[in-house]
């Protein structure tokens, strides 16, 4: 980025100053290409150090270079040769020009450009320095070298000087710290990731190292897109020796044309899977299958019970039915996964970091869905019957019906989604990045796979003749099938301990009590059991504000729940990795049962835990059960938008592995050992 635009204006303000007020600057060494000269920011050294700079004033089509300068060239040096004893630091750069020419490839400064550095004097109150410099200025068909001796007389007295304003306008232009994460492969991918970045707001971007010789300078670098930030496809100078760290100045330009300079250190790791290589039919045939394994997830375990009660009806000989009742379950399970990816897109556009099973870090909807799924336990325990309704609210799984079905779609969406099954992350992450049309097909996609097992029932007709045909034992089988909801509930229950605390667990306690009072009163037909019936309700909707505020007051989160472990941070993690020592992030939720399987089974048996131990492993766990941005930011990096996932970094900063979705004991052992 040039600082030619922010310093012409300042530079004729500066001409128009009486020369009294130009004290600040040495004298001038001028040539038919440039003009320099040696400034400083204050009107005095009041200090033992004091900010100059040297000041160049190109003609048009020279340049001079950059500190790194590329295949060719040299970036200016200066020596302090009085006051004795007087040191000069580095000069400070904006960012660079990319300059291609015959196959070399240089970073050259042009314009009006300021270098600013810091001066350390041998005693404070210095009136004079003396320096000589040199620098090489080239236009594009010759270079010339040239020197210059300076001295500057400071003018004394205190503030700043006339020279101020070309420092403030160099400051702006300096590159600032990113704050993106950024990972080198060792095949030359940087990847730039973090919350804010996409293809709308990238156009374009270049980097430029500070070490001179580790990436081949002329070589284009290819602009690829991936799941909340970019990736620039760079050439090592040395094919036989792999990039393990890098460091230098990004700069990223903006579809309007406005540019901003980064300075990034790159550490060594896998980029997030490209988005612009994949066709869009990939993902939509990843959500289609991540959909249909979500079936056999963990997490699809509280609606088992509902889909059993849909399978059982479609036994039934009236195949016209079954079909139409396989179709409205489809609806309702393709309606809710693209309200759901819908709230979810417009959510994320308006610039909140949110992910898959974000629903779930609510203690309101925990309570909801905790009081829901026990209200259709007591339903199919055969507590009461809602006649006239039979095909809404928590009687949905118990009676038949187009509305029944389809609600039974929408609920087995809405429960089953705290996590993700394989083949779903690359999908979420591809949809929470594409256009939002392609998004919403995606997230259809999803909600037909859930469907599908029953779509095939009904379609079949070989599947449906092996189903029993209906009778007294599906009495039986609802009955036996409220345990599981109870179970659910309790599950619920637990994580609402986890997020709202002991007072939260009391508040939806005493709401399903108070709910199951009222479905009892359904059975009596008099007026005033009706209205103590509603009274109970209200009382049930009330208590939700309630729930809000002791989540207010509450911590949140699930705890570290696997010996050993401590608490991620992305401090930690950096210092850990700088240090080279092997570390395995298990990103978690206390609603997702998923984590909570494969921690129990992959993570904390004592075979894993000696494993650990032998080969210096940190666990650190991140819990998600509640928002955390850190997280959200470590997901987005990884092309994830939930959990669970799993990266493990091999120790010596070899490249990160992430690990399947679904661990076994397995899994974990070959990743820390490498076999």
């Amino acid at each position: 980025m040039s600082v030619h635009r922010y310093l012409i204006p300042l530079l004729v303000i500066w001409l128009l100053t009486p020369l009294a007020a130009r004290a600040a600057e040495s004298n001038q060494v001028v040539s038919s290409r440039v003009s320099v000269s040696l400034v400083s920011a204050t009107r005095a050294a009041s200090g033992p150090t004091i900010t100059l700079g040297l000041l160049f004033r190109l003609k048009p089509d020279w340049h001079i270079y950059w500190s790194d300068p590329g295949d060719a060239g040299e970036p200016p040096s200066i020596t302090i040769t009085a006051p004795k004893g007087a040191k000069a630091g580095p000069f400070s750069y904006p960012a660079p020009h990319w300059l291609v020419a015959s196959g070399v490839g240089d970073y050259t400064e042009d314009g009006t450009v300021l270098l600013p550095f810091t001066l350390t004097t041998p005693r404070p109150g210095v009136s004079s320095i003396d320096a000589t410099a040199n620098w090489l200025v080239c236009d594009p068909k010759i270079c010339v070298p040239e020197h210059g001796r300076f001295t500057l007389t400071l003018p004394g007295g205190t503030g700043p000087s006339a020279q101020a304003p070309l420092f403030a306008a160099a400051a702006a232009a300096m590159p600032r710290p990113s704050p993106f994460r950024a990972i080198i492969a060792p095949d030359g991918t940087l990847a730039i990731t973090g919350a804010g970045l996409s293809r709308a707001v990238v156009k374009s971007a270049h980097f430029y190292p500070d070490d001179p010789g580790v990436i081949v300078n002329a070589a284009p670098q290819k602009l690829g897109y991936v799941a909340n930030g970019f990736t620039l496809g760079l050439k090592p100078a040395d094919a036989a020796k792999p990039l393990t760290a890098l460091a230098g100045v990004l700069e990223i330009t903006d579809p309007a044309g406005q540019t901003q300079a980064l300075t990034v250190a790159a550490a060594p790791g896998s980029p997030p899977a490209p988005l612009v290589t994949t066709p869009w039919l990939v993902w939509i045939g990843a959500a289609l299958l991540g959909g249909l394994i979500l079936n056999l997830m963990p997490c699809v375990f509280p609606v088992l019970a509902i889909k059993a009660m849909a399978v059982a009806r479609f036994g039934r000989n009236d195949r016209a039915e079954a079909r139409r009742e396989s179709m409205a379950y489809t609806a309702g399970a393709v309606l809710a996964m693209m309200v759901l990816g819908g709230v979810l897109l417009a959510i994320r556009a308006g610039g909140s970091a949110l992910g898959w099973g974000f629903q779930f870090q609510s203690p309101v909807f925990i309570a909801v869905m905790a009081w829901l799924v026990f209200a259709i336990g007591l339903n199919f325990a055969g507590m009461y019957e809602i006649s006239g309704m039979e095909n809404l609210g928590s009687g949905l799984a118990a009676r038949g019906g187009l509305l029944g079905s389809f609600a039974t779609g929408l609920l087995a969406v809405v429960v089953a989604t705290p996590c993700t099954a394989p083949f779903m992350g690359g999908a979420l992450a591809a949809a929470l990045a594409a256009p939002v049309i392609l998004g919403l097909g995606i997230f259809a996609a999803l909600g037909l796979g859930i469907a599908l097992p029953f779509v095939a029932i009904a379609i079949v007709p070989g599947i449906a003749r092996v189903l029993p045909r209906p009778g007294a034992w599906m009495d039986v089988l609802r009955q036996f099938l409220a345990f599981p909801m109870f179970a659910t509930a309790i599950w619920l229950l637990w994580v609402m301990a986890l997020e709202a605390g002991a007072s939260g667990v009391l508040i939806v306690g005493a709401g399903g009590v108070l709910l199951g009072f009222a479905l009892w009163l359904l059975r009596f037909r008099g007026i005033v059991a009706r209205g103590v019936a509603v009274l109970a309700v209200v009382a049930t909707g009330v208590l939700l504000a309630r729930v809000t505020a002791t989540a207010a007051a509450g911590t949140g989160g699930h705890g570290l729940q696997v010996t050993g472990a401590v608490a991620f941070s992305p401090a930690k993690l950096a210092a850990l990795r700088a240090a080279g020592q092997p570390v395995l992030v298990d990103m978690t939720a206390a609603w997702c049962i998923t984590c909570q399987v494969n921690e129990r089974v992959a993570l904390d048996p004592a075979s894993i835990q000696r494993l650990f131990r032998a080969h210096h492993v940190t666990l650190m766990m991140g819990d998600w059960t509640r928002q955390n941005p850190a997280i959200t930011t470590y997901l987005a990096a990884h092309g994830r938008d939930g959990v669970p996932i799993y990266v493990y970094y091999p120790p010596d900063h070899a490249p990160e592995k992430v690990l399947p979705q679904v661990l076994t004991p397995a899994i974990v052992t070959r990743a820390v050992t490498g076999t």
